[in-house]
Parts: structure tokens; C-alpha cells; sequence
């Protein structure tokens, strides 16, 4: 298949365009490598793909109608050389960076998504995948299944998470566009995003620093390896009509365990400054995936144990730049 995958350079969806890369499908990559971020990231995970024959890069900005208008043109040809399949990994991510800047998420997460379901709508692209998040769950009842309310979102984040799921109804029960929505649960691995905490606790232990602890570390994560997250991802390619589906691990744990498995892999000690727990946070999250194993056949393959070992060993790997990718809190 030829598919588009947006994000392409991020963390998520370097991930799911290697491995769609790997099973021969042509990947269309758009990703407008802002710096939402440390650049260095993306340009690592953008090289890696590169060295795929069938790996084609756009520079480009979902939430720009004209240039996607023009690439859609472009990609959109008759027959095998049609778009099969749209997978929307593009996003600003994270929960207190929305509270600061809301209007870039409402641009990328809402105006994005819908930009690109009237593009698979004008050329007749039938299936499309999104990235959504369990932010949507906030305080509810664990674990999260995807029948809950989540029309009382905790964060300008979250709530633009809702409006591109609201989207993709729309347009599923319009214009007959097949849709899986994915909450996705914690995700982690190596060359992750510098602003989540798996990243930030081996840095900051590796490098001697003080780690930064919102509330007193008991909070609970379903935290969930990058390459599960991918494998749930593809597999959300095949019909289903319009579903929205948890990928977790069904395994919460707590900060303080996460960190205690960074100290034993790095064999250091962390040092603390404690900080507020933030009100935009939850106490804990932690995924119903039923629903994930009867419809797709997906289940967690890699436990936390495993998948800090791996990060901790790729962040060594390329410390020399990798230290530097994070943006110390003031």
C-alpha cells in the first residue's frame, strides 16, 4: 500500500513508518520538524528512515490547506499509485506545554485533522487512522475503557484531542471515511520526547542533575513501549468502520518504580527537587485493552523493565548530544 503518514519524524510515527517500511508498503512522510522540541531528535529519527528506498519526506505543515491541498494532487494518482491510507500522527503534544500555548494545539490537533479529512474526502481515501490520548479519560474511573464520558477534558490538549475525534465522526458518518481512533496510553522508548519523564529521568540521573518531581512520585502510569504503540497503530489499518481503542499496557506503575529502574539500570542515584503536583495532571491512568485484543488481536509485547533497558542503553548510546536535548524548566 501507499500510505501518508504524518508525524512521520516524530516519536510515534518514526516508529510506524519503519516498521510499515519494513513490511514493503511505500510511506509518504509530512512532518514540518518544528522545534516544539529539540530538533535533533527528529533529524536522528528522520535519518533513519531515509535509508529506505520507499521512504518519500515532505516538509510540510498539516494545518497549511494550500500546501496540503498541492500534495494531495501530487500523491493522489489512479489506480496502485493512490494513497491507500491517511495515519494523522501529527501533533502538539503534552499537557502543562497547552496551558501555555493552546492556540498551536487547536492549529496542528484540530484544524490538521480536519484539513486532512477533507483531503481523503475530495480523493476519495477511505481509510484514516488517528492519534488520540488517555488525557481525554482525566479523574474517571480505572481502568479507562473507551465507553467513558470524556467531555470534561483537564487541558487545552486534551480538549483539542476531542475535537479531532469529534471530527472523524463526521466524517465517517458523512462521507463513509472508515476511522480508528487510538487513545494512546504513556508512551515510551528510546529517542522519545524530551518532555516526558522517561527521558528527563535518565538524562538528568546520567548527568549528576536534580530531577524534577511533580507530587510525591506515588501517581500512577500505563506506560507503553514505542514499538507496541506502532504494531497497535498498523494493525488499526484494517476496516472497522469508526472505533475508537485504548492502546496500553493494562500494567499501571508508579513514578517513584520508574525511577528506581532508571537508577538501577544507570547504577546512580537520583536527586530530587520536589515541585507541586499540577493541576492539570491526574493521580493515575491506566488502560482497558480488551477491546484492542478482540478487535485487532493486539497485545503489549514489551514490559517496563525491558523497555527502560532499552532506552536507557540508545540515550548512552548518543549521550554526547542526546544530554543536551533538554530545556531546563525555570
Amino acid at each position: 500500500m501507499n500510505i501518508l503518514v504524518t508525524g512521520c519524524a516524530g516519536f510515534i510515527g518514526s516508529k510506524v513508518s519503519e516498521l510499515l517500511l519494513k513490511e514493503g508498503h511505500t510511506v509518504i512522510g509530512v512532518d514540518n520538524l518544528n522545534h516544539a522540541y529539540d530538533p535533533r531528535l527528529k533529524e536522528w529519527r528522520l535519518k533513519q528512515l531515509q535509508s529506505y528506498p520507499l521512504f518519500q519526506f515532505h516538509s510540510l505543515d498539516i494545518s497549511h490547506w494550500t500546501e496540503m491541498d498541492e500534495l494531495f494532487n501530487k500523491i493522489c494518482g489512479p489506480g496502485d499509485h493512490s494513497v491507500s491510507a491517511v495515519i494523522n500522527l501529527a501533533a502538539r503534544a503534552g499537557v502543562r506545554q497547552s496551558l501555555e500555548n493552546p492556540w498551536v494545539y487547536y492549529e496542528t490537533n484540530v484544524k490538521g485533522s480536519l484539513n486532512l479529512l477533507e483531503l481523503c474526502k475530495k480523493h476519495g481515501i477511505k481509510k484514516f487512522v488517528l492519534a488520540s490520548t488517555s488525557s481525554l479519560y482525566g479523574n474517571s474511573e480505572r481502568p479507562f475503557k473507551e465507553t467513558l464520558k470524556t467531555d470534561s477534558p483537564l487541558s487545552p490538549y486534551a480538549a483539542s484531542k476531542k475535537g479531532a475525534e469529534a471530527l472523524c465522526f463526521s466524517y465517517h458518518h458523512l462521507y463513509g471515511i472508515d476511522v480508528t481512533v487510538f487513545r494512546y496510553f504513556t508512551v515510551y522508548g528510546p529517542a522519545g520526547r524530551p518532555d516526558m519523564s522517561l527521558y528527563r529521568f535518565i538524562s538528568w540521573t546520567a548527568e549528576g542533575q536534580e530531577i524534577l518531581l511533580y507530587g510525591d512520585g506515588s501517581q500512577e502510569r500505563d506506560f507503553t513501549y514505542v514499538e507496541d504503540i506502532a504494531r497497535g497503530t498498523i494493525l488499526g489499518l484494517k476496516p472497522v468502520g469508526y472505533e475508537i481503542i485504548n492502546l496500553g499496557s493494562d500494567e499501571p506503575y508508579s513514578i517513584q518504580h520508574l525511577i528506581h529502574l532508571v537508577e538501577e539500570r544507570l547504577g546512580k542515584k537520583a536527586k530530587y527537587q520536589n515541585k507541586p503536583f499540577h493541576p492539570a495532571d491526574v493521580p493515575a491512568t491506566w488502560a482497558d485493552i480488551s477491546k484492542a485484543r478482540s478487535l485487532l488481536g493486539w497485545e503489549p509485547q514489551v514490559h517496563l523493565e525491558d523497555g527502560v533497558r532499552q532506552s536507557v542503553n540508545w540515550y548512552l548510546e548518543n549521550r554526547e548530544w542526546a544530554a543536551q536535548c533538554i530545556e531546563r524548566e525555570k
